[in-house]
């Protein structure tokens, strides 16, 4: 690690898990982190994690694992979390073994399909799941039935539900429907929302008569699903890493921004 890559004082405590990036900024201020036997309370101090000692109340950090980011393609009944108390199978068990521990960035529901961005930068997390920070969310689904423009105009003024103010920019699809066995047909829409409320998209399309069938998440901020395969992950580019970070509000200077291991 060279000079111009050397990381933040903060960002360091905020990466050992020990606390968020604001707190950390907190508790260098108080006087609690030393650097190489020095107490330091300048948060623009840079330093290196693997070389230098750096301690918090006079003990270590806990040692950083390499940051990692993987998109998955979520296949139906895995369950968007880290750990399941019911045993089922969550996205985490389709990280590759040599994956540090990842934690997946929003959710999709237990029967939804798709995109799911899994890291364990914390900061990228927490920016891009702020509300401020609008990032966009792509969805395909298949509903029951054939929704009239005004049906679909309701979706884009915006339905109210259980309190929440639901609103997403409907297109139609192009993808041919299907007959179902009560002779119902279904067609296809594509949503694109820029939040993460619970079952929105169902919620909407129900609001309007038209139940959802199947969804899929093909896109989330700046990353695209494209032809990965379902229950497949991949690695991110670094291209894609700097565009989720711009995404997230944060910066792609390299003092904040470790780089993923492997190449583009």
């Amino acid at each position: 690690m060279s000079d111009s890559e050397l990381v933040r004082i903060a960002v360091v405590i905020a990466r050992s898990g020990i606390a968020s990036r604001r707190a950390a900024e907190a508790i260098v201020r108080e006087r609690r982190v030393s650097v190489d036997g020095q107490i330091t309370t300048d948060l623009s101090l840079r330093v290196n994690p693997h070389t230098q000692r750096i301690t918090l109340d006079g003990r270590p950090l806990p040692r950083q694992e390499p940051l990692r980011y993987f998109v998955l393609n979520k296949p139906p009944g895995v369950v968007s979390t880290a750990h399941d108390d019911r045993g089922r199978r969550t996205v985490v068990d389709f990280l590759p073994d040599h994956a540090p521990r990842c934690v997946p960035v929003g959710r999709l529901d237990l029967d939804s399909t798709g995109l799911m961005l899994l890291t364990n930068d914390g900061p990228l997390i927490t920016g891009l799941l702020h509300p401020s920070r609008e990032v966009q969310r792509v969805y395909l689904a298949e509903i029951v039935g054939h929704p009239s423009d005004a049906a679909l105009d309701r979706i884009f003024a915006g339905v109210e539900d259980d309190g929440d103010l639901l609103r997403a920019k409907p297109s139609r699809s192009r993808r041919p429907g299907r007959k179902l066995a009560d002779r119902r047909t279904t067609s296809w829409l594509t949503l694109t929302l820029h939040t993460g409320r619970k079952r929105e998209v169902r919620r909407l399309c129900e609001a309007i008569g038209h139940p959802v069938l199947t969804l899929q998440r093909v896109r989330f901020g700046p990353l695209l699903l494209r032809d990965l395969a379902e229950g497949k992950t991949r690695p991110l580019s670094r291209r894609e890493v700097r565009l989720l970070r711009r995404a997230a509000g944060l910066s792609n200077d390299s003092a904040d921004a470790e780089r993923p291991s492997h190449h583009d």
